[in-house]
């Protein structure tokens, strides 16, 4: 039964539809990329109420399924190909259809009405014509019982995600993930952050998990996600997305090759370089360079628009991981702000967004936030607790992995666990799937970056009063000899710094 004949059954009631949002989603995926990747798997062929418009999508995610650009004039071809641009209305139609277009900022919301619509109407036609078969006493009342049941569940499947399944499947899927882990070397099953201990404890980050990285200002937030996101593009060849809504791109790329060629950023900033350190920045930036490594500093990014983003990036260069920059800078759209009052649940609608997100594509999610100043307040160490996130008990609620940094310089504190100069501590005070603890690693300041604590640096090598020994390895080129003591700095005498203006080599 077709819908016309369903509703003429009905007294001839307007089916439910809404042409003018059929025309604008339209409009919108050919004209904005974001729109495009944001609703293409939310949205169906049988949406569209109009036939025309049928025929339009189909051309688009046909386009979409190749990989191919999709706008106004690829529509076009691509329904010329097919002979089906007269049955589309035209070249002229595609015309009106991007005209139309006001903003496809809300294309997600726009695509659930057009669901809605479908819905209503396969209820509506599925319900007469069970009306119709149910008069009919020579039909099986049992039989059509089933029937109708059976076409109910799939309008459900079809607009409402099922990922239900068997237990068995889902044992060997385990067991393949335990396999690859035992045949790697490090024992590691996810993502290796490049920091020794701190892998050790979480065997990496793994995909599907949101993790949070919190501190107060100035602790080195932004240091220790750029360093991370620099192990794992550089030296484990994983591709990783980073979102920075306070600093740009330039900023957070100064930062990369201050701690890549280990020059102080403020004389790069400045660019007052000595001839070594200009050959120190050409020589090791090289690996950076070629970095898989994406930046986006699209400043009141929303979460819709970041979804559509990484959707992009995953799509055309399988990123590994997420890094956003920060969390309480994000913002969840004008209609969840208008939904939901106040910014608590605003936060909250991103931290579980920010969850639904890692699990959709795959990949861990980190991002960073703040603490309340509850931390400065309190006496003690000033260690943070979980009850310090700001603004959300959601953040804490949604996180699979939540990690603080504390320096214990920075307020002073000495304690058992050796020197605190120039050390950073990263508490992990939640972890969903495994134990929580705390590692100790370098923070070298002037670099932004942070190292394993037994990290030697050429500085470090180079300006150590350690003996050296007197044989040589190859004519010309003395071996030193160095103690793994030398991180550890209150066994070393103190050592003079090196002038500014002679080279270290």
């Amino acid at each position: 039964m077709s819908y016309e004949q369903a509703f003429n059954l009905n007294g001839g009631n307007k089916p439910p539809q809404a042409v003018e949002l059929e025309e604008s989603v339209l409009g919108a995926l050919m004209l904005d990329p974001n729109a495009l990747n944001t609703a293409i798997e939310l949205l169906h062929e049988e949406y569209f109420y109009k036939p025309e418009h049928q025929v339009i999508f189909r051309a688009i995610h046909k386009l979409f399924e190749q990989n191919q650009p999709v706008d106004m004039q690829t529509v076009a071809n691509q329904l010329r190909q097919s002979g089906e641009l007269e049955a589309a209305g035209g070249a002229y139609h595609l015309t009106e259809l991007t005209s139309h277009v006001v903003s496809a900022a809300h294309i997600e919301y726009y695509s659930r009405v057009l669901s809605e619509k479908y819905i209503g109407r396969e209820l509506i036609r599925i319900s007469t014509e069970t009306i119709t078969k149910a008069y009919d006493e020579t039909n099986d009342v049992v039989d059509l019982l089933d029937k109708t049941e059976g076409r109910l569940m799939d309008i459900n499947d079809k607009n409402f995600k099922t990922d239900f399944h068997p237990i068995g499947d889902l044992v060997y899927a385990a067991t393949e993930q335990i396999n690859e882990a035992s045949d790697r070397p490090d024992g590691l099953a996810g993502i290796p952050t490049g920091f020794t201990e701190l892998d050790r404890i979480t065997a990496g980050f793994h995909p599907g998990t949101l993790i949070i990285l919190a501190a107060r200002p100035a602790m080195g937030k932004t240091a220790f996600a750029l360093t991370m996101a620099r192990n794992m593009a550089i030296d484990f060849k994983r591709p990783v997305a980073f979102f920075s809504l306070e600093m740009t791109g330039v900023e957070l790329a100064m930062r990369l090759i201050s701690g890549e060629a280990q020059i102080p950023g403020d004389k790069l900033k400045k660019g007052e370089l000595m001839p070594y350190e200009r050959v120190q920045l050409e020589q090791r930036t090289q690996a950076l360079n070629e970095a898989k490594i994406f930046i986006d500093d699209t400043p009141q990014l929303t979460i819709y628009e970041l979804r559509a983003k990484c959707r992009r990036l995953k799509q055309h260069h399988d990123i590994q991981m997420v890094f956003i920059d920060y969390l309480q800078l994000m913002s969840a759209g004008a209609d969840a702000m208008s939904r939901n009052g106040n910014r608590e649940q605003e936060i909250s609608t991103i931290s579980r967004q920010l969850k639904a997100l890692s699990k959709e594509l795959g990949i861990p999610v980190l991002a960073m936030s703040q603490l309340s100043r509850a931390v400065e307040t309190r006496g003690g160490n000033k260690k943070p607790m979980l009850s310090d996130l700001r603004e959300s008990g959601a953040i804490e609620q949604d996180a699979d992995l939540v990690m603080f940094i504390y320096r214990p310089e920075y307020y002073g504190i000495e304690d058992d666990n050796g020197p605190t100069a120039g050390m950073a501590d990263i508490i992990i005070a939640k972890h969903r799937s495994g134990s929580v603890g705390e590692v100790r690693l370098r923070f070298v300041g002037k670099y932004a970056r942070f190292e394993n604590k037994e990290f030697v640096t050429n500085d470090q090598i180079l300006n150590s009063t350690m003996p050296q020994n007197t044989g040589f390895d190859q004519a010309g080129a003395p071996t030193i000899l160095v103690d793994s003591k030398i991180n550890r700095q209150g066994d070393l005498p103190p050592v003079s710094p090196m002038p500014e203006d002679e080279p270290p080599f």
